[in-house]
């Protein structure tokens, strides 16, 4: 299991157009990914569950993939999240 902690840049926050964007990276992989933020933990490949975080710009999450392609999981899910999750460039 790896972990890490990324703020969420977006402007919007994770709305459904990032949502979409993080589960598409997410779905790659055969690693559970998640995301704890507060007492919340998203399945990082469900837009229902992401959405259902309400994680706001500015906010920390943590990542959490667990499995055989664990690192590679992450790496690109935190990759996408610096990168603006298709937002800006």
């Amino acid at each position: 299991m790896v972990s890490q902690k990324v703020t969420i840049k977006n402007p919007a926050g994770l709305h459904l157009r990032p949502a979409g964007v993080l589960c598409k990276v997410a779905m790659k992989f055969q690693s559970v990914t998640q995301f704890t933020f507060r007492d919340t933990t998203a399945n990082a490949k469900s837009v229902l569950s992401v959405l259902g975080a309400c994680v706001k710009s500015g906010d920390e999450i943590e990542f959490v993939c667990e499995g055989e392609d664990e690192q590679e999981a992450l790496n690109a899910l935190v990759e996408a999240v610096e990168a603006g999750l298709g937002e800006f460039k």
